[in-house]
């Protein structure tokens, strides 16, 4: 199999924007087409690889997985072990925990099955914090490499024509199941090998096409249109193209036509081969193994002062070690003569044992917790209530009958409710001791990721939102309207419908709302959607009588309770350093209002016309500088945006007032 320097150059196209997407350049939204790139390519060339030797009666099993571990094993290795010291040093031991059980993962082939399980959506911010994520892909092709050699020693003496029409009722079966998933499932569609298996099996035609051929008839407007694709796809999709799906079949059949069609006399070729790109193409592997660990420790670490300047020049960090890593690391494993069969093996076991134990230590000592110590009431402070359990699970708020809590006064008429998302659950111990406390009767109810407005559709919804939001709204409304309910509370992190960009995340992370299904998917028709499902319930409820209660949004953190008390209480000594460092961690008071500027105008707006009243916990939970996450004894969060039972307990004074409040 000849040298194409245009294929090394087309791994370049597929890792720049891959690194500049988990930067998180905006221009580079679709980026992460850089992987489905990849996996086109892997797929070509192991192909043209066991085809050729097929051919020639030099196939080996073993020299095939012993090539395969010389150019995998060690730069992963490296970077497995250098992503250690900083996991120990920066990681709150539930993160260090999934780290660890990352370490087992890894080595075993399975860590995109880990991923699935697990629910770290990759576009999820939680996902940004896993050093080892990006390694999902790398289980993909292992687990293609362990099947697919087998496969064609089975099925060889079928001929290459039975062998084409399985692979293609495969790669058949395996786009439809990737289409239907990347609505329905679309986790596990995004990281299992069977909707994406024909990804590589695209790769495999092209090998096969080509080595029967034998020689590349270069075609200039072919080669062109498939770069065109794959340069579209980057630029135009984002996180909320589905994926994989029908959507993935642009980039992917374009890096099949830039292989098929492009020779030495075409244009593409010229550019692919340029020694730049080439030499990016030639240490891809190592820049897309080292670029996920250096964003994530930054992440974690929140070096976000200047964060263009920051994560460009983590991405050319990530080019210089990779260069390193393939210079000194991959090369030399490569070469037969330096490095025998048997020391690959046996030193690639070790160390994979070696990993897997150190995995399985922090996985059972929760991510080594001894590093970190906290006082009691602190640790307590994380516990959510019976309650809470009790009242929020997936599948009670679909039931035809006890669909709701009751909260205070048990033995009476309910005669207020409390509706809304996760943020209302945070809420609920506070309602119903305040309830017990006045003497009232009440009713939660609530599913996570649901606005509680009427007449609103979910259009990227959780499963259990997705199912019940729309019919949950009507279900609320019809309630009140048949119990005499008096007050209605609407508690929501309503922001997560309404922005795009969260700066507690520092990125995209936002549910889109419509007025119907088939509504648009961006900010602009997700905020008229807003306010038109505000005024529908607001006119709804005025006709009930009802008086109509929005809690405006607690402030969001810019980390998790656990990552800030971790740290502080490991940084700081004392209570007025450990107060202090807990106030230059909390979220600053102008972050919080200029994220809520929108929704505060909007709501007083309503105010305003004296159609709804707003209750803020603004004046308890800030100061004039920052909207604390608690104090040194106790958390008033239990993550980065839920308040926990002693911030709750600060919020009763004023839920108080507005119960107590009788028109």
């Amino acid at each position: 199999m000849r040298y194409r320097p245009e294929i090394d150059g087309l791994r370049a196209v597929a890792v720049i924007p891959v690194i500049l997407f988990h930067a998180g350049f905006e221009s580079f939204e679709g980026g992460y087409v850089g992987v489905d790139a990849f996996f086109v390519i892997s797929g070509y060339l192991i192909t043209s690889i066991i085809l050729t030797e097929k051919e020639t009666g030099n196939f080996s099993l073993i020299n095939f997985y012993e090539r395969r571990a010389r150019r995998i094993l060690p730069a992963l290795f490296l970077v497995m072990a250098a992503s250690i010291p900083f996991a120990w040093w920066w990681l709150v031991p539930y993160d260090m925990k999934d780290f660890s059980e990352s370490l087992i993962a890894v080595p075993t082939f399975v860590s995109n099955i880990l991923f699935f399980r697990s629910e770290t959506g990759y576009f999820a911010p939680a996902a940004e914090l896993k050093p080892l994520l990006h390694t999902w892909s790398l289980a993909v092709e292992e687990q293609y490499y362990v099947l697919f050699p087998l496969f064609l020693l089975i099925t060889w003496k079928l001929g290459k024509k039975w062998i084409i029409t399985i692979l293609s009722v495969i790669a058949i079966f395996s786009l439809v199941v990737s289409q239907w998933g990347s609505v329905n499932k679309p986790e596990a569609t995004f990281y299992l090998l069977h909707t994406r298996g024909w990804e590589l099996i695209i790769g495999v035609f092209v090998a096969f096409y080509l080595v029967t051929k034998q020689e590349i008839k270069g075609n200039q407007a072919l080669s062109l249109l498939g770069l065109i694709l794959v340069a579209y796809s980057i630029l135009a999709f984002d996180k909320q193209t589905p994926f994989p799906s029908l959507y993935t079949l642009i980039p992917t059949l374009g890096i099949a036509l830039v292989i098929l069609f492009t020779s030495e006399k075409t244009l593409v070729y010229k550019t692919l081969s340029n020694e730049l790109l080439v030499g990016i193409g030639l240490i891809s592997y190592s820049a897309y193994l080292w670029h996920h660990p250096l964003f994530v420790f930054a992440r974690i670490e929140n070096w976000n002062s200047n964060p263009i300047v920051l994560y460009f020049f983590l991405s050319a960090l990530s080019f210089v070690l990779a260069y390193l890593s393939w210079r000194f690391v991959e090369k030399p494993f490569r070469k037969k003569g330096v490095i025998s069969r048997q020391v690959i093996f046996v030193s690639a076991t070790t160390i994979s044992v070696l990993f897997i134990a150190f995995g399985f230590s922090g996985y059972i000592n929760n991510g080594f917790e001894h590093r970190f110590k906290l006082p009691a009431s602190v640790v307590e402070s994380f516990v959510l209530s019976d309650r809470q359990t009790e009242c929020f699970p997936k599948e009670y708020i679909s039931l035809p009958k006890n669909w709701y809590c009751k909260i205070g006064v048990l033995n009476a008429e309910p005669s207020y409710l409390v509706f809304g998302d996760s943020h209302g659950l945070a809420l609920l111990d506070a309602f119903d001791d305040v309830g017990k406390e006045v003497n009232r009767a009440g009713v939660f109810t609530g599913s996570n990721g649901c606005v509680p407005f009427l007449g609103i559709f979910l259009l990227s919804p959780t499963p259990s939102a997705k199912k019940n939001c729309y019919e949950l709204n009507q279900k609320v409304y019809k309630f009140v309207a048949e119990n005499n309910i008096r007050k209605v509370f609407l508690v929501a992190r309503w922001s997560y419908y309404t922005q795009e960009v969260l700066m507690n995340h520092g990125g995209k992370e936002m549910s889109f709302i419509g007025v119907n299904k088939n509504s648009s998917k961006d900010q602009k028709s997700s905020r008229l959607a807003f306010e038109a499902g505000l005024a529908n319930t607001v006119d709804a409820f005025r006709k009930l009588d009802v008086e109509l209660i929005v809690t405006s949004e607690v402030p969001l953190q810019l980390r998790s309770a656990r990552n800030i008390y971790y740290r502080a209480y490991r940084s700081a000594q004392g209570s007025d350093e450990l107060l202090n460092y807990l106030s230059r961690l909390s979220v600053p008071l102008s972050h919080h209002n200029n994220l809520q500027q929108y929704l505060s105008e909007l709501f007083r707006q309503f105010e305003s016309k004296g159609i709804l009243k707003l209750m803020s916990f603004d004046q308890v939970l800030c100061n004039l500088a920052s909207c604390m996450i608690g104090d040194v004894d106790h958390s008033y969060y239990y993550d980065d945006d839920h308040l926990g039972l002693v911030g709750a307990t600060l919020s009763k004074p004023i839920i108080e007032k507005f119960l107590r409040d009788d028109k």
